[in-house]
């Protein structure tokens, strides 16, 4: 029978440490990616199939991992973002798919409330991006002009959707450069794509 030899503490302080993925990486890009869905369906571009499942799986459920997995990195704002714009897109199915089907339905003015609320959630989130990147408070700039703009559609002037739309465009790819920024950085072993300085 083969004995097991004994490593000694000196072998395993000498092996490699295991390396973390950075879940921004998944995060940005499922929330970028489903914003330019539903923005493509808001300047009359593309239907609201694709939305609600994108808002399901990527936005939502992928989104959500990200963020959960924030958490174990220790990053609050991370883990805050994530989570809850994860659970902005699994709702925001959710009543698209409840107005379809008749079950517990909203109006346009419920689905303004719901905006304005997430406005607000973001307002608080935009402070934090400030101490983030330059790159990270634009994206946060862009969501909450695009939040704005949609609460004033939702509440008697419908032609801010288009609007919005555009400038949630611009939200959209700013989550997707830095996305490209995590994971370029990380092949590249160097700052490929850089996002600027914290503003404060």
């Amino acid at each position: 029978m083969s004995q097991i030899t004994p490593v000694s503490l000196e072998a395993l302080k000498a092996l490699p440490a295991s390396k973390l993925s950075n879940p921004a990486a998944v995060g940005l890009a499922g929330f970028g990616l489903t914003t330019m869905m539903l923005q493509l369906h808001n300047l009359g571009l593309a239907g609201l199939g694709p939305v609600i499942w994108l808002g399901l799986i990527f936005g939502g459920l992928a989104q959500m991992i990200a963020g959960l997995q924030e958490h174990k990195m220790g990053n609050n704002f991370g883990y805050a973002a994530f989570t809850s714009y994860g659970c902005f897109w699994l709702s925001l199915a959710a009543i698209l798919i409840g107005n379809k089907y008749d079950v517990f339905p909203s109006s346009t003015t419920d689905v303004g409330w719901f905006l304005v609320l997430w406005t607000v959630f973001s307002l608080i989130l935009w402070v934090g991006s400030l101490r983030v990147s330059k790159a990270m408070a634009g994206c946060f700039t862009t969501l909450v002009i695009g939040f704005i703009l949609l609460d004033l559609a939702h509440f008697g002037y419908p032609a801010l959707t288009y609007a919005a739309g555009w400038d949630l465009m611009i939200c959209a790819g700013l989550a997707w450069y830095m996305m490209a920024h995590v994971i370029l950085g990380d092949l590249f072993g160097r700052d490929v794509l850089p996002v600027g300085k914290p503003i404060l």
